[in-house]
């Protein structure tokens, strides 16, 4: 876990360094690892966070469980107060894995406004939380490329009624879970590390690119900026959390759980961008429901989505 009062450390970790490493990436990794150095909201990060209505954040509820969770609100609810500080204004939803979400705590925030297919990231310790929302001291930001985003406009949906839909709680997929998994085109990712705290990212690609079989969950990896700061995590920590949402109708399914990364020959059915690595993701816990407060009519798949090569898990 991170301390507020002892910073974290600029640079990779041990996790990171040897994915990087067996990656035949440490020398393109060690470019960018600037981008590590500590936080600073302003420039483009400030007018970024200032127009989004999306995120997702990465954090242990009460009992110790890993979440990830979505966040949505008109643009300006993610407020910078100082070159580190930043207010969340919103709160996980009631029924929500992550609706009384315990402070300080570390936590990783993704941003991500889906239309212009941009995408943030935001480490560093929950100081606060209240009615109002949510109070981050960043320790890192930094954007990642527009790879595999889906293009889509978000709108809020009317506030529903409440406990008309209860949430479902339980340790096994369903066969609705498993038809939502299959249908999506992309996913959230919450990961940890016993010292520099959690991280929450996305992956995207064609319908299918997660596959579902006997209960577990794996996606083939592609191709990214090498600095493999999930894979990096689930290195030191398997703990994780995945998150999908029906964007059409607003269903989530949040998922906690353990992620093992395998390093197949490069090509190998379902290694869909060549790269010779997938994960493996086996769920203990799961909350289903309809807790997304946006929706979208349209979607334009991304133009780097790399097609699936194992026609079988079409079926």
């Amino acid at each position: 876990m991170t301390d507020p009062a002892h910073p974290t450390p600029a640079g990779f970790h041990e996790g990171e360094l040897a994915v990087q490493h067996q990656a035949g990436a440490t020398r393109d990794a060690a470019r960018l690892a600037g981008m590590l150095a500590p936080a600073r909201l302003s420039g483009g990060v400030s007018r970024f966070l200032a127009e989004g209505t999306f995120a997702a954040i990465t954090a242990h509820d009460a009992d110790g469980t890993l979440w990830i969770s979505p966040l949505a609100g008109r643009p300006g609810f993610l407020h910078i107060t100082s070159p580190t500080g930043l207010d969340v204004r919103a709160l996980p939803v009631q029924g929500d894995p992550l609706h009384h979400l315990p402070a300080p705590q570390p936590v990783g925030l993704i941003v991500v406004e889906f239309a212009s297919r941009r995408r943030l990231r935001i480490n560093g310790t929950l100081s606060a939380a209240g009615n109002d929302g949510l109070r981050i001291d960043a320790e890192q930001v930094y954007g990642n490329c527009p790879q595999y985003i889906q293009r889509r406009q978000l709108h809020a949906t009317p506030a529903k009624t409440p406990h008309t839909e209860p949430v479902r709680h339980a340790d096994t997929l369903a066969d609705g879970d498993i038809d939502l998994i299959r249908r999506s085109d992309t996913f959230l990712i919450g990961t940890t590390h016993p010292t520099r705290g959690n991280d929450a990212s996305h992956r995207g690609g064609p319908p299918g690119f997660v596959r579902v079989e006997n209960g577990r969950l794996w996606w083939p990896d592609y191709w990214g900026n090498n600095m493999f700061n999930t894979l990096g995590n689930l290195q030191a920590d398997p703990a994780s959390a995945l998150l999908f949402c029906d964007f059409t109708t607003g269903r989530t399914l949040h998922l906690s759980g353990r992620a093992t990364l395998e390093w197949t020959r490069p090509g190998v059915p379902g290694d869909d961008d060549r790269t010779g690595r997938r994960v493996h993701f086996t769920p203990s816990q799961l909350r289903a429901g309809r807790l997304l407060p946006l929706q979208a009519d349209s979607v334009a798949a991304a133009p780097d989505n790399p097609p699936l090569t194992d026609q079988l898990t079409l079926q």
